[in-house]
């Protein structure tokens, strides 16, 4: 707050004062005063205008620059109500009780919605769990049944799996660290149930793994990482070229991480895409080509999973020569100490 801007808000009490000093000046006029008693007339309410002037300047100055200092060095704006102490004017007063009151009435509607979302994720969950039922029986029906018709069933079966899946982990994405267990795991077990995971899909691709140099131990949760990475294998097959598909999977470890590389030569993303791969919904060129389909959902969990689990993952990708996902799994000697 300038000193001009404030004096300009008071401009009318400034002509109020002038007007003052003038009438009096124009009552003195018919009696002979002597010239020290004008000179009088006019400092005294000067002097009695400008000093409380000057003290209320200053303090709402002080006031609002610790408002605007607290403000600017919070992340979250909103917690200002929380920190703001209230100055010895009235306006400061009135002003942090109402940011109490609109703070308080913002976190009681923000309970209500994020109440309204738990239950949706709940049903969610629930859903996901009920319908995983009928995907299995109807799996059962076709081993007990295997022709060609019901090979093609099964085909889309696993289709609605994977889909059900990638929505149950979308909807726990947020809540992580409520169903994070931290634990040594090897990198091959990890591949491996993967690769199993998707064995039928790769088969049918006729998609050959090259998986080596993968006996090393990394610590997280092997639940999420098995999802991240059957997301990326499943791209993999879904984009890869028509002849000699290949995918090769191995580690490197480092003396502060492990970085596992997932390779592929398939048909590759453009370069004006590869920026955005994981922005949520983005298709991208290749999501938009025919037998595609593709929700640009899978690649945004990976990014999101990652910043949850505390992983770095990165992707680069020639078009029409291959695509080259990284993991970082970060070596830390706390968690070591703390599991072993």
């Amino acid at each position: 707050m300038s000193f001009r801007s404030y004096l300009k808000d008071k401009l009318l009490y400034i002509v109020l004062l002038l007007f003052l000093v003038f009438s009096l000046q124009v009552f003195l006029l018919p009696f002979e005063v002597t010239l020290l008693v004008k000179i009088y007339a006019i400092i005294a309410p000067i002097v009695v205008f400008t000093i409380p002037l000057l003290v209320e300047y200053y303090s709402k100055k002080k006031f609002y620059s610790n408002c605007q200092n607290q403000l600017e060095g919070l992340d979250q704006k909103y917690l200002i109500a929380e920190i703001l102490k209230k100055a010895d004017f009235l306006e400061s007063k009135i002003l942090c009780d109402i940011l109490q009151e609109v703070d308080k009435s913002m976190i009681e509607n923000v309970n209500k919605y994020k109440y309204l979302q738990e239950d949706y994720k709940e049903y969610i969950e629930l859903w996901i769990h009920e319908i995983k039922t009928p995907i299995s029986t109807g799996k059962m029906i076709i081993e007990n049944n295997k022709n060609q018709i019901t090979e093609s069933i099964s085909e889309e079966l696993d289709k609605i799996e994977d889909y059900t899946e990638q929505a149950l982990y979308y909807a726990r994405s947020n809540a992580v660290e409520k169903d994070y267990y931290v634990k040594k795991v090897v990198l091959k077990e990890l591949v491996s149930n993967s690769i199993i995971k998707n064995k039928r899909t790769l088969i049918q691709n006729q998609m050959k793994i090259d998986a080596h140099d993968l006996e090393v131990e990394i610590f997280t949760d092997f639940k999420w990482c098995s999802f991240i990475l059957n997301q990326i294998l499943q791209n993999s097959i879904k984009y890869s070229n028509d002849n000699d598909k290949q995918i090769e999977i191995f580690a490197k470890e480092n003396k502060d991480n492990v970085i596992l590389y997932i390779r592929d030569n398939g048909i590759g993303i453009s370069k004006s895409d590869v920026d955005r791969v994981f922005e949520k919904g983005f298709t991208g060129e290749n999501g938009r080509k025919s037998g595609k389909k593709s929700t640009g959902i899978g690649l945004y969990l990976c990014k999101k999973l990652c910043d949850k689990l505390g992983l770095e993952i990165e992707l680069n990708s020639t078009q029409n020569v291959g695509t080259e996902i990284a993991i970082t799994f970060p070596k830390s000697s706390f968690i070591r100490q703390a599991l072993s």
